[in-house]
């Protein structure tokens, strides 16, 4: 996620497939971060860069510079070796760089050996330009597919890491908020949803592929489809006021993702409950001044599925915030406590962690468990160059 704003010291900020670490730039050039210690595990000094992607916990990094010397073009982008210190691959382009996403698909493959169980991988390597987004098979770099899209001045898109439901999400229109959902392993297009009346602010997809959070830039409303139907499952208000939505994203879970959380210019940070069973609500409608609503979807803007922990960070500093971890112990499915541990970073340079909980009567509490600065962190064991 790309800084808009030159106020703050960090450039872009990223966390990886599955939130088990974190990256970061400066002016300076990058570090990458164990989400679970907070330890810094490597750092690189020799300029700005815009984006800063990771492949899981592996040595290959993604990156862009932002421009500031000729060496650091934002139209080439470079697969990096963390290991070595050195680039591995280059890839030119003629526009400006605006997103990058990695990922990679698991086959097992049966042997009858000493080693019953070998593992190869085959990645995909997407790159987001203004009007035009590539995908590439990244061991091979060979280019599979090009994408013609609208044109997307943010490099919004949203990538889903699951082996089976992975999916490619970008916007479909610049006067409304579309999406357009594609297929990455079939190169094919999926869906398109009309999530909003307003053109896009934020996308994010489960990292099981199953559902799609979109805000627009109204900021005040934010939907979540189920991808393989397109249909709307949840509405939830963020609030009264127009507000710019910085992230989305949903917990790490294996099937419904229980919690969405979503970080915006207020400088709060807001956490969606999705685990209630819309299945056992009845369909009738209830009808608003100008709206009619399905009885779940009016539900799920009741206040009670929202958590709101205010002033996370000041007011208008850009903010990243994921689930990196959820936890339930139920009596009964119905009535759930939820722990869940969310981190932020904050564009001002600071990282912060919350245990968040939510108890059978649906009452939250956040804690504040750990924050530190980012940019004035050192470790021994980091590995530098």
């Amino acid at each position: 996620m790309a800084n808009q704003s030159s106020s703050c010291p960090i450039l872009c900020a990223s966390f990886n497939q599955d939130n088990s670490g974190f990256a970061i730039s400066t002016k300076d050039g990058f570090k990458i971060f164990d989400s679970n210690t907070g330890r810094l595990c490597y750092e690189r000094s020799f300029g700005a860069f815009i984006i800063v992607e990771m492949l899981y916990s592996s040595s290959l990094l993604a990156i862009v510079g932002a421009g500031e010397q000729p060496s650091l073009s934002p139209r080439r982008l470079c697969l990096f070796n963390t290991a070595t210190g050195a680039p591995l691959r280059e890839l030119p382009f003629l526009t400006s760089i605006l997103a990058v996403r990695l990922n990679r698909k698991r086959h097992l493959i049966e042997r009858r050996t000493v080693i019953p169980l070998l593992s190869t991988f085959h990645r995909r390597l997407l790159v987001v330009l203004q009007e035009n987004t590539y995908i590439y098979d990244s061991n091979s770099l060979a280019m599979l597919d090009t994408i013609d899209t609208v044109p997307n001045l943010k490099g919004l898109c949203a990538f889903s890491p699951s082996l089976d439901g992975c999916f490619l999400a970008l916007p479909a229109s610049t006067t409304k908020g579309a999406v357009l959902v594609y297929n990455v392993m079939e190169l094919q297009s999926h869906c398109e949803i009309d999530a909003h009346r307003s053109p896009l602010a934020a996308i994010a997809l489960s990292s099981n592929g199953t559902y799609i959070a979109t805000a627009s830039e109204q900021g005040t409303i934010i939907r979540v489809h189920l991808v393989s139907e397109a249909t709307k499952s949840y509405s939830f208000r963020r609030g009264t006021y127009p507000s710019t939505i910085f992230s989305l994203s949903f917990a790490p879970s294996l099937q419904l993702p229980d919690i969405l959380a979503a970080t915006s210019s207020s400088g709060s940070v807001h956490i969606f409950s999705l685990g209630f069973d819309t299945n056992q609500r009845s369909k009738k409608s209830i009808s608003f001044p100008g709206l009619i609503l399905p009885d779940y979807v009016n539900h799920a803007l009741d206040p009670a599925h929202r958590h709101v922990l205010h002033n996370a960070v000041s007011a208008g500093v850009r903010s990243y915030a994921v689930v990196r971890k959820v936890d339930k112990a139920a009596d009964s499915p119905e009535f759930a406590t939820c722990r869940a541990v969310v981190s932020l970073i904050a564009y001002n340079g600071y990282f912060q962690e919350y245990a968040f909980s939510i108890n059978n009567q649906n009452e939250s509490s956040w804690s504040l468990e750990r924050e530190f600065n980012l940019l004035t962190l050192v470790s021994d064991g980091a590995e530098t160059s």
